[in-house]
């Protein structure tokens, strides 16, 4: 018998962040978000208080992804929170250096803000299996509107299973799996009637659009 070689095609996953209600999160959920994202940097537009984020936490499934977003939090700080909220993966989206992000014994990822070629000199010293890839806006982390490099975020994958972030929304969320093939895709704005407030109807139309497309191999 000749042998059959299956080809199997992984969705691109969905993260869902900047949640601040039960509503959104449920919502998010039920239309098929792999991950939550759930930002506890104080200065963000999206910033929920950690007691608000357990209320919602208990009502949720736990075999969702619960995602805690910092920036350039205090180590213990970061440490009580993932325990007490029992998050699942921790970002860094700040300015944390590398040995900062390695002692964490937590899943997690850093998003680099990428400006030009050379910082991606700066990704090799982080030891974690992902990295996320946002755009560059100066003294700003995160939460834009501003579509990343995309090129950049090609070159970046050698790195890591690659989370591609920035801008992303239903009208080019396409172009840019076509473009940059990544392991996930994080958006925020994209899904939004106003900061920290989700659209049910875009996040349905993303979440559809990204788990429709199938990553061809190449030569297909």
């Amino acid at each position: 018998m000749g042998s059959q070689v299956v080809k199997l095609i992984m969705s691109v996953l969905v993260k869902i962040c900047g949640l601040t209600n039960l509503e959104d999160t449920m919502d998010a959920i039920e239309l098929g978000a792999d991950f939550l994202g759930f930002n506890f940097y104080p200065d963000s537009p999206r910033y929920i208080e950690p007691p608000r984020a357990k209320e919602i936490f208990r009502e949720i499934p736990g075999a969702v992804a619960k995602v805690g977003i910092f920036v350039n939090a205090d180590f213990q700080t970061v440490v009580d929170m993932a325990i007490e909220l029992e998050l699942d993966y921790l970002q860094f989206h700040g300015d944390e250096t590398a040995d900062y992000c390695n002692q964490f014994g937590r899943p997690w990822w850093k998003a680099f803000r990428l400006q030009d070629e050379k910082d991606l000199e700066m990704i090799p010293p982080y030891k974690s299996e992902w990295l996320l890839i946002d755009s560059f806006v100066e003294k700003a982390f995160g939460g834009t509107g501003i579509v990343s490099n995309w090129d950049l975020a090609k070159k970046a994958k050698k790195y890591g299973s690659l989370i591609l972030s920035g801008g992303l929304k239903s009208s080019n969320i396409e172009m840019a799996l076509s473009s940059v093939k990544p392991y996930a895709v994080d958006v925020a704005s994209g899904v939004e009637s106003s900061p920290g407030v989700k659209d049910r109807l875009k996040m349905e139309e993303l979440i559809r659009r990204v788990k429709n497309f199938t990553l061809k191999p190449r030569g297909a």
